[in-house]
């Protein structure tokens, strides 16, 4: 198959693009390089340097057939998304309008999409939340999703293009970006392997479901061959909380910095998990990594690649 990969330059979108090589499809990615590294690029995939709200996303449907759409292109900083709507609406649904149009008018079949499986459900009611939970997305960002997913059906219903949406958990790995208000993970992991102090906004009870960036990218390899109109979360049902997850990096790392607190942040709901019951009865897919074993291969990558 040809794809284009959205944001394939990017932490999940790059190792995406490079299970889609290794499958033995053709991939053209393109990224702005605004959170993306021209590092994380795949030597076998074609780079085009562009925002996906640009005028020059028509020009790459033009020159290439796609069989399908992989869009991970995003803002995905909620603490940003809460700070400028603006920026975020731009990004999260014009950017991605941009795209499905093209795709409507370059005859592309099946598109994947990136949405939240937090920031969409908001405060939950149920633990772990299925794909039937109430959506009440308590921030910007979750509501771009979840008009994300509503724009998917609208040309689905209209134009008959395939979707698959991806409700991902918060995910981590290598490549994630150490830097900014997002990816709890990589930004604790690089600031303790220097030996910096980090800061955990509010008490630390917050939970989240983390799951590993191999494992969700599984997920996009299986939503490729999948025919239906459906949305799946990507999760592992289980939560870990920010003081846990601080404890297990400390004991990886091998630094003892005791935990430090600072004000909690906006936008955030107290708890999240998902449920993936959906996925694996549907395309046999769930977790296989936990939380420690990605965070061993996560440390492994900062200590050889992002700390100097």
């Amino acid at each position: 198959m040809k794809i284009l990969v959205t944001g394939g330059a990017g932490f999940i979108g790059s190792h995406i693009v490079d299970a889609y090589i290794k499958a033995g499809h053709d991939v053209v990615i393109i990224d702005d390089l605004s959170t993306g590294r021209i590092q994380n690029v795949n030597k076998n995939a074609e780079l085009v340097c562009a925002n996906v709200q640009d005028v020059e996303v028509e020009e790459v449907f033009q020159r290439h057939s796609f069989d399908a759409v992989n869009h991970q292109a995003a803002q995905m900083d909620v603490r940003r998304s809460v700070e400028d709507p603006i920026f975020d609406a731009k990004n999260n649904v014009i950017g991605l309008i941009n795209v499905l149009q093209n795709c409507v008018k370059y005859r592309v079949k099946k598109v994947i999409f990136a949405s939240s499986g937090g920031a969409i459900y908001g405060e939950q009611n149920q633990f772990p939340a299925d794909e039937e939970h109430r959506l009440q997305p308590y921030s910007p960002y979750g509501i771009t999703k979840l008009i994300g997913e509503k724009y998917l059906f609208f040309y689905a219903l209209n134009y008959g293009i395939k979707y698959t949406a991806l409700r991902y958990a918060n995910v981590f790995g290598p490549r994630q970006n150490p830097h900014g208000e997002a990816g709890v993970v990589a930004i604790f992991t690089k600031m303790l392997l220097k030996n910096q102090q980090p800061i955990i906004n509010g008490t630390g009870e917050k939970t989240t479901d983390f799951v590993y960036v191999k494992d969700v990218v599984r997920a996009n390899l299986l939503a490729l061959e999948y025919e239906e109109n459906n949305i799946f979360n990507v999760g592992t049902a289980r939560e870990t909380n920010i003081n846990e997850l601080y404890n297990s990096l400390c004991k990886a790392v091998g630094n003892n910095l005791e935990a430090k607190h600072g004000p909690a942040k906006e936008g955030e709901q107290f708890r999240s998990v998902i449920s993936y019951k959906k996925i694996e009865k549907e395309l046999g897919w769930k977790p296989t990594y936990t939380v420690d074993k990605g965070l061993e291969e996560t440390i492994e990558f900062f200590r050889k690649y992002e700390v100097h």
